[in-house]
């Protein structure tokens, strides 16, 4: 066992199963006293159980950790106080707050329905914001605290059928950059990971749906723009993720603060942040007739549709093109 989170205690949601379970074992073995919160549902947020936390939480202190486990779900604002409230009851104090848990009930956008929206946003974004509130009282009042969110390619760039999952883990980064320059001069750090890892939630999406999403010209997420072009992601084994996450835990990552990491495998990279790419200027309105000249000429130079119509639609206004079988 190491020691780089010696004396410290930290709050791992969604830590019964998959990459939150390989967090908390993780930051057990360097020394970290654990709450392992698992509300215990099934993927699409139904059936509660214990069991997952429990089990998790008896397999640290079984390697000499120390470990509780808490059955609270994240979305509420009084699930996630008892949450932050068990750290203080069971080891006194909080320093780490890891927020993992989330669920997925994919539909394509019109066949959507209002609760799969509510849902969805329900464990993730708002499941953000009723752990962090009441972490970020503590970690203001001591002067040091460590928040690691968890975002998603399918906010950050995109990904079919996953409108409700897109927008909360989007709305993750956005709550990731502004609690971190809330709290940075409290000494306290708020990164967040978009993690490429094979889970519950990904063994969810079919082999059929990915290639009818490839057949029908549909983009899924990548890597980022290399030397090779952009890559799928690979999905690795859910604990390759758990490493990054100590790291910004610890006080080694003292100094990162309102970043954006994806970790995949042995592979992490740095989000850039969603600043101006390219720009055009004129001093003065723009007509229409020269936004319909520039736009796609210098502004989307080069930028491909991430989803393009069928090429037998009439689209008005696209170039017309033969129709191939």
């Amino acid at each position: 066992m190491g020691n780089r989170l010696e004396g410290k205690v930290a709050v791992v949601t969604g830590a019964g199963r998959g990459i939150g379970r390989g967090i908390a074992l993780l930051m057990a073995q360097e020394g970290a006293r654990v709450v392992v919160n698992d509300y215990g549902v099934n993927v699409d947020g139904t059936q509660p159980s214990e069991g997952p936390a429990a089990e998790v939480a008896e397999e640290i202190r079984k390697l000499g950790g120390q470990a509780v486990p808490n059955f609270d779900t994240v979305a509420t604002v009084e699930g996630g106080e008892r949450i932050i409230k068990q750290a203080l009851d069971s080891f006194g104090r909080l320093d780490i707050l890891v927020n993992v848990a989330g669920i997925l009930r994919d539909r394509m956008i019109f066949n959507m329905t209002p609760e799969e929206w509510d849902a969805v946003i329900a464990v993730h974004l708002k499941g953000h914001f009723c752990t962090t509130k009441p972490a970020s009282i503590i970690f203001r009042q001591q002067r040091y605290g460590r928040i690691i969110n968890f975002s998603s390619t399918s906010g950050l760039i995109g990904n079919a059928g996953q409108a409700n999952y897109g927008a909360a883990k989007a709305g993750i980064a956005g709550f990731t950059r502004v609690v971190a320059r809330d709290l940075g001069r409290y000494g306290v750090t708020c990164n967040y990971i978009a993690p490429a890892a094979a889970t519950r939630m990904t063994a969810t999406v079919s082999q059929q749906a990915r290639e009818l999403r490839q057949r029908a010209g549909i983009a899924t997420a990548t890597t980022p723009q290399g030397e090779a072009g952009p890559q799928p992601l690979q999905l690795r084994e859910p604990e390759m993720v758990a490493p990054m996450v100590v790291y910004l835990a610890s006080d080694a990552a003292w100094n990162i603060n309102g970043q954006g990491f994806l970790v995949a495998g042995g592979q992490i990279s740095l989000l850039h942040q969603p600043l101006p790419y390219r720009t055009i200027f004129k001093p003065g309105m723009w007509t229409l007739e020269e936004l319909e000249r520039d736009v796609p000429t210098q502004l989307l130079a080069g930028i491909p549709n991430p989803a393009p119509p069928a090429p037998d639609l009439d689209i008005p206004g696209r170039p017309k093109q033969q129709v191939t079988a």
